[in-house]
């Protein structure tokens, strides 16, 4: 089993932080994102001191799904820089760690791949 990971996130506004969560669910990036409320964030950007409001995602994920749940969060977001932060998980419950792994895309596995040219359920005659 791959290292699962918790990826943290901030959004514009809640309607960017559904469409995110949304995507990265329905195209098996994400096992599960959570919404959280409206936070204030202050930070530095382009040499000045910044507030706005945003809304954090707190997704799960595995170390291997890492790069396209980048690159789609990157496609989706607003922002030039968004947060993508991700943090390893050290240990957790065997059976939620299972239904991360199998809430993500199916990966081929070897020995488990289709013979060439063939497709299933088809006879050749």
């Amino acid at each position: 089993m791959h290292g699962k990971l918790v990826v943290l996130v901030t959004c514009a506004n809640a309607s960017e932080a559904e469409r995110i969560a949304q995507a990265l669910v329905e195209e098996r990036l994400a096992a599960c994102v959570n919404i959280h409320a409206s936070v204030r964030s202050i930070y530095r950007w382009q040499g000045k001191v910044e507030r706005a409001r945003e809304v954090p995602l707190t997704i799960k994920t595995s170390g291997r799904f890492f790069p396209r749940l980048e690159r789609r969060i990157r496609e989706l977001h607003r922002y030039d820089t968004p947060e993508i932060v991700a943090l390893p998980v050290a240990t957790g419950s065997r059976d939620y760690l299972l239904w991360i792994e199998a809430s993500l895309a199916p990966t081929r596995r070897a020995g488990k791949r289709r013979p060439r040219g063939r497709r299933p359920g088809i006879v050749r005659s």
